[in-house]
């Protein structure tokens, strides 16, 4: 009598593929800025806020005390402290919002110092005290004529460098997934094989 022929033991299935880990993503070539508060900005910063300072508490004390005699020049003296104060807030916060009002700030402070200063030489009477614009800022070493021509260069240098970063950051993101859906598809393919025995 003949012994029943062995059953062949069941075929052992693969084990599962090892999920290779989670890609690394690609760290930006740069951190993406996040205020105007840094190299000459710093400075830039400060002289805004001294004149902010100067001038304000110059065109309070004499509008408080002496406002008759020159009205137009301590008035504008006072709207010009006004500009120095927004441009130093803008430039301090350094956001994409508070840029945009800092070019803003630094153009009407532009157009200010050129419209007053041609304003004084031409009529000096309406000016028996000197503004801050005056002379188109003579009586300060002409520095709030050249203030808001750096501010504005700054501020375009720093809103390229921001465009410039961001690109980069993105690019580096896209590079990351496509190289994961690579990888999800290799995986797909693995697990998609039938083995033939």
């Amino acid at each position: 009598m003949s012994e029943p022929a062995a059953s062949p033991g069941p075929a052992a299935s693969p084990g599962p593929a090892a999920s290779p880990g989670p890609a690394a993503s690609p760290e930006p070539a740069a951190s993406q800025p996040d205020s105007t508060r840094t190299g000459p900005g710093r400075l830039l910063v400060a002289v805004y806020g001294l004149f902010a300072l100067s001038a304000s508490a110059r065109a309070g004390v004499q509008i408080a005390t002496k406002f008759g005699h020159a009205p137009v020049a301590y008035v504008l003296s006072a709207f010009a402290g006004v500009v120095y104060i927004l441009a130093t807030v803008t430039l301090t916060l350094g956001s994409p919002t508070a840029r945009r009002i800092a070019v803003l700030s630094c153009s009407v402070e532009l157009a200010g110092v050129l419209a007053v200063g041609t304003w004084s030489l031409a009529d000096p009477a309406s000016f028996p005290d000197a503004t801050v614009w005056s002379g188109y800022g003579s009586g300060y070493g002409f520095v709030p004529l050249v203030l808001p021509v750096f501010g504005l260069l700054w501020l375009r240098r720093w809103s390229r460098r921001a465009r410039t970063r961001g690109t980069i950051v993105v690019s580096a993101e896209d590079t990351g997934e496509a190289a994961g859906g690579g990888i999800a598809h290799g995986e797909g393919g693995d697990h998609g094989m039938v083995s033939t025995g």
